[in-house]
Formats: structure tokens, C-alpha cells, sequence
């Protein structure tokens, strides 16, 4: 699962962001950001790119308005076809959800300690779903990450992890054209290396918004 990310405003994520054709100037800092928050989302509007704000804790077109009754911020990506919520935006309104690094929780004696994960000298592109829900009155743009089996060098931490696109999927996975056959081998861990460092156990509260204090050294999670 993802929990937790940052976002810094930095010339590393302003590459992606150049990537996707979306670089509007500066992208405020975001640290500890937590499921419900106001993310910036990339995602196809008219045939174009488009960054927009959105809640991130998805709220499916035909429900009754946002709610928390059920864990709506990750989708597996095992499960986008079978339900409900995600087939539409699975078929149809895919996003890339930009971000510097994420948190996740190794299970431990004694309870979880968060690690911090992040790309040697590049941004992270998650993949990401989103719907629109109105009532007539109000109106909500939503957003979901997209999360798929652990590699087994990130098993030791989670199980689980964000699907992390490389440059060469964003287009297609954007694409409101493609296919369910095209899409689904992106579902695999990230094929580069990542960076895992622990951290202070503070980042647990999504109230504590600074960079969290490393407790270790940090060392390298090879995918391959």
C-alpha cells in the first residue's frame, strides 16, 4: 500500500513534470501527505495534459459523496476489473500522480517502523485513476494510487507498492484509447533502484508535516 508520499519542488520533479508537458512554474512542497489531502494530479482533458488538485481518496461518480467507509486512496491493481469503483477510471480516466518519495511501514517487534523510499536523481510517477462526482451543487475531482506485489528485494518492508511508471508508459497510460492488454504489464515493481531509509516514527502523524529525521543509513533496494 501507499500511505504517505512527499512532494518537493525541486528541478528533479520539474523533469517529469517537462515530461508529461505540464510544468507550470512551481509546485508547492508537499511533506507527510496523507489520504483525503488535496494532491496534484496529471491526467488527459480534450486530448492534452492536464494538471488539476485533487482529493486523494477516490469518490466514484455514482456514490453518494465522499466518504471514508472504505479505503479508497490505493487500488490493486488485481482488482481494477472486478470492481466497481475502479473499472470506469480503470477503462477511461487514468492519472500520474507525481512525487518525490513515499513512506512505507516494515512490521517489527515492538510495532512499524516507517522507511522513507525514494529514486536516486528522479521523480516518481505513480500510477493513478481519478473520477469526477457532483450533486449538482458540489463538485469533486478524486484520485486513487495504483499499488501491486512487492518485488522480492522490497518484500522486507511491505508486500506491497505503488505501481511506479517509467517515462516510456506515462503517454500510454494516459491514453484514454488504450487497452486493458497494453496497460497491464506495467503492473510490476519499479525496474530501477530505490533508496530506503528509516525514519522518525513522528511521520505516523499525518499532523507532522516536515521532512522526517533519518534513524539509520540509508541503503539500496535493486529491482532487478
Amino acid at each position: 500500500m501507499c500511505g504517505r508520499y512527499n512532494i518537493i519542488d525541486d528541478p528533479v520533479i520539474h523533469v517529469l513534470l517537462d515530461i508529461l508537458g505540464v510544468d507550470l512554474g512551481p509546485l508547492p512542497t508537499r511533506l507527510n501527505v496523507a489520504p483525503t489531502e488535496s494532491v496534484p494530479v496529471i491526467h488527459r482533458h480534450e486530448g492534452r495534459n492536464q494538471l488539476s488538485e485533487m482529493r486523494w481518496w477516490l469518490v466514484p461518480h455514482w456514490s453518494d459523496g465522499p466518504s471514508q467507509k472504505y479505503a479508497m486512496f490505493n487500488a490493486r491493481c488485481e482488482n481494477l476489473e472486478k470492481s466497481r469503483a475502479f473499472k470506469g477510471p480503470f477503462s477511461r480516466r487514468r492519472a500520474v500522480i507525481p512525487a518525490s518519495s513515499f513512506i512505507e511501514w516494515q512490521k517489527q517487534e515492538g510495532g512499524k517502523q516507517p522507511y522513507l523510499i525514494q529514486a536516486e536523481d528522479q521523480a516518481l510517477a505513480f500510477a493513478g485513476l481519478w473520477d469526477y462526482w457532483s450533486d449538482g451543487t458540489d463538485h469533486l475531482l478524486s484520485c486513487t494510487i495504483v499499488t501491486t506485489e512487492a518485488s522480492e528485494a522490497f518484500r522486507p518492508i511491505h508486500t506491497r507498492m505503488p505501481v511506479i511508471l517509467d517515462q516510456e508508459s506515462l503517454d500510454i497510460w494516459l491514453d484514454e484509447e488504450s487497452s486493458p492488454e497494453v496497460l497491464k504489464p506495467m503492473f510490476k515493481p519499479f525496474a530501477g533502484s530505490l533508496i530506503a531509509t528509516p525514519v522518525d516514527r513522528r511521520i505516523g502523524n499525518s499532523r507532522f508535516k516536515e521532512m522526517p529525521e533519518p534513524l539509520g543509513d540509508s541503503y539500496e533496494i535493486s529491482q532487478k
